[in-house]
């Protein structure tokens, strides 16, 4: 059966799961660790990605993100891609690290948010690596340590998270810990990681309900983590994203005529549009090209950053500046009939 494609989108929360390639060892040591957490500090605010929950384990990671304006891809590629070169320069190894590409499921943020940074956080204990949640707390490559205030970590959104347990710092971590003891004994829960249906319908309890009220034709997607109109609402968005395109390039929409329509905007040259310069209508006129080949043609970061010599964050800070002008002055690259 064919992969399907990977949902994304900015803004969206996402459960991460990397495996090394036959479940093969991907940090080998204390050294590792470090070289892919600084990776992480550095392109988890490049790409104005949030992260809530993160863990690394021997031959796994497990992340819950929000992406950022460019979506997840760019800050996955960019993560793995750098992280895998790295390592096998280091270890004086060939070929591939990681097992196919990454597995992201799109989660239902109200149900599933507290569950999952539970879920990602207990990883350590339930692989034995770890004994108790006391040694949890300091252990440096979880993001426990940040939310019970025993670690530190500058990319890691605690706020965020303690602010589901309570307004104040000191009570919301008290409610946390409390609601990681609680999962101690939970075990694995593969309805968080897998299972197509039986996740949008919160475990097999879940589809044994439905099964008996009869009710057969419940949406579910391998690649959501919801209720069935979550699911239904996630995958209208992708498929109405995919049937603009198709749209765009039945009607001949490319680069070029993106850079046309633009021009006229702003009353320059097509060609200025790739030149280097600050002046301002140049620099809006290139955010709004970035923001258009990128979000409606599906243009990817590195292609446009090879197109006009930037660099892909500074193309990622241009889509953002384009979709700020689109939204303040209603620029539209095609009218809706």
């Amino acid at each position: 059966m064919p992969r399907l494609a990977r949902l994304d989108a900015p803004g969206v929360l996402h459960h991460v799961i990397i495996r090394g390639i036959e479940r093969k060892t991907i940090f080998r040591d204390q050294t590792n660790q470090e070289n892919f957490v600084d990776r992480l500090s550095q392109l988890v605010p490049a790409t104005q990605t949030s992260c809530y929950a993160w863990v690394l384990m021997n031959n796994h990671a497990h992340f819950l993100f929000r992406s950022g304006p460019s979506g997840l891809a760019d800050l996955m590629r960019r993560l793995l891609t750098g992280y895998a070169v790295s390592f096998n320069h280091r270890h004086r190894r060939h070929g591939q690290l990681f097992q196919n590409r990454y597995k992201s499921i799109i989660c239902q943020e109200d149900t599933y948010l507290k569950e999952l940074v539970r879920y990602i956080h207990l990883n350590p204990i339930r692989a034995e690596m770890i004994e108790n949640l006391g040694a949890l707390g300091q252990y440096a490559f979880c993001g426990h340590s940040l939310l019970v205030g025993t670690g530190e970590c500058d990319w890691q959104d605690d706020g965020y998270v303690l602010g589901y347990f309570g307004t104040h710092v000191d009570a919301a971590r008290r409610r946390y810990l409390a609601f990681i003891e609680e999962g101690l004994d939970m075990g694995r829960r593969p309805e968080l990681v897998g299972g197509g249906l039986v996740r949008s319908l919160g475990g097999w309890a879940g589809v044994k309900k439905i099964r008996q009220q009869g009710m057969d034709r419940i949406k579910g997607d391998q690649r959501i983590l919801g209720d069935s109109d979550f699911v239904l609402s996630v995958l209208a968005q992708a498929n109405d994203r995919l049937e603009r395109r198709y749209d765009l390039k039945e009607r001949g929409y490319d680069q070029n005529i993106v850079a046309v329509k633009v021009a006229n905007i702003f009353e320059i040259e097509p060609d200025d549009i790739f030149l280097k310069g600050r002046q301002k209508p140049r620099v809006d006129a290139r955010g709004l090209f970035c923001h258009w080949c990128v979000r409606e043609l599906g243009i990817s970061l590195t292609e446009l950053a090879q197109k006009l010599e930037m660099t892909v964050s500074g193309v990622g800070y241009a889509v953002r500046r384009g979709e700020a002008l689109a939204k303040q002055f209603g620029y539209r690259l095609l009218m809706d009939p």
